[in-house]
């Protein structure tokens, strides 16, 4: 395909977006190995060795902490081309090839070459870069969340992050020390559907009470039962409660977008607002930070951020996910917990049961979504309109002060908004 012209226009898109194979290919060239996407964080690799494997458009990358230094390397050796690390983290002095033995340096060039004598008048030779494990071409970090663009020249970094870059810090000024930290394991799931309709779900204010009545309307119906109405309620109840909130709840929530397909929704209010004082932290907050600040940074109460195409973001949950399309159907979802270095346990134990709770294989919230997914992706093969609706509130938006828009929650801005970067991605040369 050499053009989207004529797929989206001011309030629709071709439908043709979800479920052609081609689309989708084109998108792993000119969106996710063209732009920013996240890649991990510093505290993954916190000592020099310390190392971590991902991806990026398929493309096989291994994260490594060299002389204090985060790099990125292209998982694969120059000689016949196997992956050199295998899938995980660990820390190693030197990263070694077990096919042929080739052994690397942690900043990808080559120290050994098994009988090198033999490569003779080839491009191979420990003095010839051909020979190196390759570095990414553009690599940035903000407070240790860790960036790559593929292509060989990038988008300037922080003026393709404004905007969102203040949930980033929200998320970090949590913790009394200013710092995050990624705790335990990853929560893979396989989404059957589309890579871009579980980023437009996510600020998507117009679904949540109707589509997660069978898990936040249950907790709603035992918290009635069995508790009265100033009586606390366990933990699991008070995270799923909030899902199925009216829908004025959620309209005055607001959503903000941003150039680059960025936004955010909620601001001082959310599904996090409400959630129990744990005292040991509050006053861990007013040591480190002042009564005052400390109150100013607890204020901010988002629901998503989305940064667009790769990372979405809880800060009053501090958890992420990570979005890695697998084709055009399928989607992988990566969840992880963070710690807020200098907080209680408390803080830490919430967030893992509400990422349990929320976006784990068990969890109870997440199946409500993926049977929507499903169906949104099997019911846009069918026939009928060609056109997925994204018109609501449409010309209601108002300029915001970080440069982008401002709108009333259930307001169809996100949705728009991606498919203005979605285009400008999609049409530009490369």
């Amino acid at each position: 395909m050499s053009s989207v012209e004529g797929l989206v226009e001011a309030d629709r898109v071709h439908r043709s977006v979800y479920t052609d194979p081609v689309i989708f290919e084109r998108e792993m060239l000119q969106i996710f190995g063209a732009t920013w996407i996240y890649v991990g964080h510093e505290s993954q690799i916190p000592a020099d060795g310390d190392y971590v494997t991902t991806s990026v458009a398929g493309q096989p990358l291994v994260m490594v902490r060299d002389k204090g230094e985060v790099r990125l390397l292209y998982n694969r050796c120059a000689h016949r081309g196997a992956q050199v690390v295998p899938d995980g983290q660990g820390n190693a002095p030197l990263f070694r090839c077990a096919y042929h033995g080739w052994i690397f340096h942690r900043d990808g060039t080559v120290r050994t070459i098994p009988l090198e004598e033999g490569y003779r008048n080839s491009c191979f030779g420990r003095d010839n870069p051909d020979s190196n494990m390759k570095a990414v071409a553009n690599v940035a970090a903000y407070r240790g969340f860790v960036f790559a663009c593929l292509a060989p020249s990038a988008p300037p970094f922080d003026a393709w992050l404004r905007g969102v870059d203040s949930s980033i810090d929200n998320m970090a000024d949590r913790s009394p020390e200013g710092e995050l930290e990624i705790t335990g394991g990853v929560l893979r799931y396989m989404h059957r559907c589309n890579w871009k309709l579980f980023v437009e779900n996510l600020n998507d204010l117009m679904h949540p009470m109707v589509t997660h009545m069978s898990s936040s309307g249950t907790a709603r119906t035992v918290a009635k039962r069995h508790f009265g109405k100033d009586e606390k309620l366990p933990a699991a109840i008070e995270i799923l409660g909030p899902f199925t909130s009216n829908y004025e709840f959620f309209e005055e929530m607001g959503v903000q977008a941003f150039p680059h397909g960025h936004s955010y929704s909620g601001g001082t209010s959310s599904i996090h607002s409400r959630y129990s004082e744990i005292d040991e932290y509050n006053e861990a907050m007013d040591a480190a930070y002042g009564a005052e600040r400390a109150r100013a940074i607890f204020a901010v109460n988002r629901h998503n951020t989305i940064i667009y195409p790769s990372l979405t973001l809880k800060g009053p949950i501090q958890t992420i996910r990570v979005i890695k399309p697998i084709a055009v159907d399928r989607t992988l979802v990566e969840s992880w917990t963070f710690r807020l270095k200098g907080a209680p346990d408390a803080l830490l134990e919430r967030s893992i049961l509400y990422c349990n709770l929320i976006n784990s294989s068990a969890n109870l919230v997440g199946p409500d979504d993926h049977e929507a997914y499903q169906r949104l992706q099997s019911g846009l093969l069918a026939q009928g309109s060609d056109w997925v609706s994204m018109h609501r509130h449409l010309g209601e938006e108002e300029p915001n002060e970080d440069g982008g828009w401002s709108a009333n929650g259930t307001s169809d801005l996100v949705f728009r908004n991606q498919y203005r970067a979605w285009t400008d991605y999609m049409e530009r040369a490369l």
